[in-house]
C-alpha cells in the first residue's frame, strides 16, 4: 500500500475537527472565559461594596457598589447564554458559591433583623418561649452578652439602640416580643444549637450562604425537569449570581431565604396536591409572603377537591408547626405582628404605602384599591393560569402585590428572585431594585417622591416586556404549544400537558 493511501487513511480518522467546527469552538471558549471574568468581578464588586460602609454612614458608595455589581451580573448573565450546558452547569454553581462566599466577607451591613435571629435561637437553647418576653425584659438578663448588648461605654455606631431605661442592646425593637414565625424560630433554634461558641453572627451567614446554594440546586434540578435543560444554567443563574441574593440572603442572612427554597421545592417538584401544600405551608410558617404564591400553586386547578388538598395541607403545616409554641405561650406567638402592621403602614387610616395608586387616588381609597386589584389578579392566576407553570402566576402575584403595596425592603423580593429564574421573565428584577433603591437613596434625596419614581419606573419596565413578549408570540403558538410535550413535574418523563382545568 502506497504512503498516500496511509496518509488518506489517517487523515480519514484523525479526531480533528472540520475547519468549520474550529471557529465555533473558538467561540465558545472565549465565551467561557468572558462568563468567568465576569464573575470574579462581580465576586470583587460585592466584597468592596460590603466594606465601602453601612447604610447610614455610607448609602452613597453602597449605592454606587450596587450599581456596578448589578451591570456585571446583567452581563454574565447574557453571556453565559451562548455557553454549553455542561460548562453552563459548572459556571452557575461555581459563581453561586463564589458570589454567596462574598457575602460572607463583613458583618450585615444594611439590616440588623440577623440580630434578632441570634436572640431568638438563644432564647430557645435555654428552654424558653422566644414569643413569652421582650429581649430587654429582666426575666432575660441572664442570658445577655456583650455582644448583643454592649455596655455604655462601647454602645455607639451602626445597629445599637437604646431602650428607655438606657439599656444598650444591637437588637431592633428591644421592647417587643419577637414577630417571626414557628418555622423561621425552628431555624434560629437550629443554627444556635450547632454553632460554636462566640461564633457571633457568622453561623446566621454560613446558613444563608447555604440555603441560597440550595436554591440554585433546587432551580437547576426543578429547570431541566420541566423540560428545558437548554435554558436551565441561564435561567438559574438569575437567582444565582444575582447580587440582592449575596447582600440579602447572605450578608445580611434574611430568614426569607429559607420560605424560598420551600416555595422552589412546592412548585418545581410537586403537583397541586398535599405535598405542594405542606410545602408551601411550611413557606408560609417561615415568613407570611409567601402566601401569595398560593394561587399560582393553584392555577387551572378548578376541580374542588385538588383546592381544599392543597389548601388543607397548607394550613395543617402551619398548625403543626405552630402548636408547640401555642402550647408555651398561648395567644402570644402573634407576638410583634399586629404593631408590626401598624407601623408598616398597612392598617386602615395609616396609609403610608401603595404609592404608585397614591398617584391617582385620594389616600382613603388606595388600600382598598390595592387589596381589590390583588384579589382580581389571584383569581385570574387560579382560574386562566397554567397548571403546567405554577410559577408563572405564582410570580404575576407576589410581583403585583409589591409594586401596589411598594415595600422599602429589598429582601421582600428575594422571593420575586426565585420566580423570575423559574419562569425567565427577567423584567420583574426591577421589582427588587426599586425596593433597594428606596431603602438606601431615601437619606440622600429627602423629600423628593423617591417611592413613586422607583416602583414606576419597575412598573414601566414590567409593562414594556409584557407587550414585547406579546409581539414575539405569534397567534397561532397557543395552540401548538398546548400539543408538544412536557416533562412531569414529578417524574421527569414526558406527558402532555394538561387542560386548563387540570385533567389530562
Amino acid at each position: 500500500m502506497s504512503d498516500t493511501a496511509t496518509s488518506h487513511r489517517q487523515d480519514a480518522g484523525s479526531p480533528v475537527p472540520p475547519p468549520s467546527h474550529q471557529p465555533a469552538a473558538q467561540r465558545t471558549r472565549i465565551r467561557v472565559a468572558a462568563t468567568a471574568a465576569l464573575l470574579a468581578a462581580l465576586t470583587a464588586a460585592v466584597v468592596i461594596t460590603l466594606h465601602a460602609g453601612d447604610n447610614h454612614s455610607a448609602p452613597g458608595r453602597l449605592l454606587c457598589g450596587y450599581a456596578v455589581a448589578w451591570t456585571l451580573f446583567a452581563a454574565a448573565v447574557w453571556t453565559v447564554r451562548g455557553v454549553p450546558v455542561r460548562a453552563a452547569t459548572v459556571l452557575v454553581l461555581a459563581g453561586s458559591a463564589a458570589v454567596a462566599l462574598a457575602g460572607l466577607t463583613a458583618q450585615p451591613r444594611t439590616s440588623n433583623d440577623m440580630y434578632r435571629y441570634a436572640w431568638d435561637g438563644r432564647v430557645q437553647a435555654a428552654g424558653i418561649s422566644p414569643y413569652a418576653h421582650p429581649p430587654a425584659a429582666p426575666e432575660l438578663a441572664r442570658l445577655r452578652d456583650d455582644w448583643l448588648f454592649p455596655t455604655q461605654e462601647v454602645c455607639e455606631g451602626w445597629g445599637l439602640t437604646h431602650t428607655a431605661k438606657g439599656l444598650c442592646v444591637r437588637i431592633n425593637r428591644p421592647t417587643v416580643p419577637t414577630i417571626y414565625p414557628p418555622v423561621a424560630e425552628g431555624w434560629y433554634f437550629a443554627v444556635d444549637t450547632l454553632s460554636p461558641p462566640d461564633s457571633r453572627h457568622k453561623p446566621l451567614q454560613i446558613g444563608g450562604a447555604a440555603l441560597a446554594f440550595g436554591t440554585t440546586l433546587a432551580l437547576l434540578r426543578v429547570l431541566r425537569r420541566r423540560g428545558d435543560p437548554a435554558r436551565a444554567p441561564a435561567r438559574a443563574a438569575l437567582w444565582a449570581w444575582c447580587p440582592a441574593v449575596a447582600l440579602e440572603a447572605v450578608n445580611n442572612a434574611h430568614i426569607d431565604t429559607l420560605g424560598v427554597l420551600f416555595v422552589v421545592l412546592a412548585l418545581g417538584t410537586a403537583t397541586a396536591g398535599t405535598r405542594r401544600g405542606a410545602l408551601l405551608g411550611a413557606a408560609i410558617a417561615v415568613k407570611l409572603l409567601p402566601v401569595l404564591v398560593l394561587p399560582g400553586a393553584l392555577s387551572g386547578q378548578r376541580g374542588p377537591l385538588r383546592v381544599l388538598r392543597v389548601a388543607a395541607a397548607a394550613v395543617a403545616a402551619v398548625a403543626l408547626a405552630y402548636l408547640p409554641y401555642v402550647a408555651a405561650s398561648g395567644a402570644g406567638v402573634l407576638g410583634y405582628l399586629p404593631g408590626y402592621l401598624h407601623e408598616e403602614g398597612y392598617e386602615p387610616g395609616h396609609v403610608r404605602r401603595f404609592a404608585l395608586l397614591r398617584l391617582l387616588l385620594p389616600d382613603v381609597a388606595a388600600g382598598t384599591t390595592a387589596a381589590v386589584l390583588l384579589a382580581l389578579t389571584a383569581l385570574y392566576v387560579w382560574w386562566r393560569g397554567d397548571p403546567a407553570r405554577p410559577w408563572r402566576g405564582a410570580l404575576l402575584v407576589t410581583g403585583t402585590a409589591l409594586l401596589l403595596f411598594s415595600p422599602s425592603y429589598p429582601w421582600y423580593s428575594l422571593l420575586v428572585v426565585a420566580l423570575v429564574a423559574m419562569d425567565g421573565r427577567w423584567e420583574w428584577l426591577t421589582v427588587t431594585l426599586a425596593g433597594t433603591v428606596l431603602y438606601l437613596a431615601g437619606r440622600l434625596l429627602p423629600g423628593f417622591p423617591l417611592q413613586a419614581w422607583a416602583y414606576g419606573t419597575a412598573a414601566i419596565v414590567i409593562a414594556t416586556g409584557a407587550c414585547l413578549r406579546c409581539r414575539r408570540t405569534p397567534p397561532s403558538a397557543g395552540a401548538a404549544v398546548s400539543a408538544e410535550p412536557r416533562f412531569s413535574a414529578d417524574r421527569g418523563t414526558p406527558a402532555l400537558r394538561r387542560s386548563a382545568d387540570g385533567r389530562p
